[in-house]
């Protein structure tokens, strides 16, 4: 048994995300569940993709960059619970725009999207489910607490929102 005293105190990141009162799990689930919602309209996409701000988003690439950035802070939070350095960052996040991203969206995509991204959903969910409320909140190794980063999560509904509803 160590001596939590003689450990570096973790750094926290100011002006991380706001939490509110809704359990984080919860709201990873809610996010998904946002976000298919929207994906479920995609499948009569005309091809043309959505300029919002400086990007463009397509239903390929919404749902792209929704699984990478569940991916991404879930390699994070599983590094810093075992007490090591998370791997680096190396997306091109949503800056680019792939070949595939400009694929027709079919019922088959959709299929993969409701597996792939409801699948990640539950597997946060368990994660965050199992962690007590002092490591939700006071979470180790330096960056936002893991409860900041499920609600930071939440704001990956931009992806699909850009796309929006086209029914």
């Amino acid at each position: 048994m160590t001596d939590s005293s003689q450990e570096p105190a973790p750094t926290i990141l100011a002006g991380g995300p706001v939490t509110d009162g809704r359990d984080p799990a919860e709201a990873v689930v809610a996010m998904v569940d946002h976000v298919l919602a929207l994906a479920a309209t995609w499948t009569g996409w005309d091809g043309k993709p959505a300029h919002v701000d400086d990007r463009i988003y397509t239903p390929h690439k919404a749902v792209r960059r929704v699984a990478d950035h569940l991916v991404d802070h879930l390699a994070e939070l599983e590094a810093r619970l075992v007490g090591e350095q998370p791997l680096p960052d190396h997306w091109h996040a949503s800056t680019g725009t792939t070949e595939a991203d400009m694929a027709p969206f079919t019922q088959d995509d959709l299929d993969e999207a409701r597996s792939r991204l409801s699948r990640l959903a539950r597997i946060w969910a368990n994660r965050l489910g199992a962690l007590t409320p002092e490591q939700l909140d006071h979470s180790p190794g330096d960056g936002w607490t893991f409860r900041q980063l499920a609600f930071h999560l939440t704001e990956s509904t931009h992806y699909a929102d850009a796309v929006g509803d086209l029914s």
